[in-house]
């Protein structure tokens, strides 16, 4: 086996890693479902996020144009659904008690938290930029081995995943003192924190659309 696929492995987790790591909605809804529904939680909605990198990891990574075109082309409107995405989920969180969301936790809502991560990051454009850019950086262009080009991507989950697994540990052994000293008050600033993201997105796109 080709020491360049090790390599590529490497690579693919410093990326994941440091594309997941910067604090963004994604990070404060993990928080907030680690404080609320326990480190599982908080884990899994981090692999739907992890996820949704890889993708975009792979798009970059295999020079996919015609979905890399697209999603350039359509990132204003990808940009309203996350931003709409994200002002609801924000009032939805604000006027939801943690009581409530400890009673819904069940197989089913782990479902719902992969998903709802998952589509947050896709909807979000500026994670594709932002794996362009770090590629040209680093000077990984598009490859046409399948193999390579699967380690990458493995690399990338990884190391995203591996953020997400570091931030709900740490907030699960915080979560005691969180509880007792704030926990009338972590949903709602968790709501108006995501609902904020929300309309700096929205407010984002509204300023590329001017001419």
């Amino acid at each position: 086996m080709s020491g360049d696929w090790f390599i590529g492995l490497a690579e693919g987790i410093i990326i994941g890693f440091s594309i997941a790591a910067p604090v963004g909605p994604i990070a404060i809804l993990c928080v907030n479902r680690t404080i609320a529904r326990g480190r599982l939680s908080g884990f899994v909605s981090g692999l739907g996020a992890a996820t949704a990198d890889a993708v975009y990891g792979g798009i970059a990574a295999f020079g996919v144009s015609l979905i890399l075109n697209f999603l350039m082309e359509h990132q204003r409107v990808i940009g309203i659904i996350g931003g709409i995405f994200l002002l609801v989920l924000g009032v939805r969180i604000f006027f939801t008690k943690l009581a409530q969301q400890r009673i819904d936790d069940t197989s089913r809502t782990q479902v719902a938290n992969f998903i709802s991560t998952f589509i947050l990051t896709l909807t979000n454009p500026m994670t594709l930029v932002a794996f362009a850019a770090v590629f040209a950086g680093l000077g990984i262009t598009a490859t046409g081995d399948a193999l390579a080009g699967c380690f990458l991507l493995a690399g990338v989950f990884i190391g995203s995943a591996s953020w997400w697994f570091l931030l709900t540990l740490g907030v699960s052994v915080l979560r005691p003192r969180i509880m007792l000293l704030a926990e009338s008050f972590v949903n709602r600033v968790t709501g108006v924190v995501i609902f904020l993201f929300g309309i700096a997105v929205l407010f984002g796109v509204i300023e590329r659309l001017r001419p």
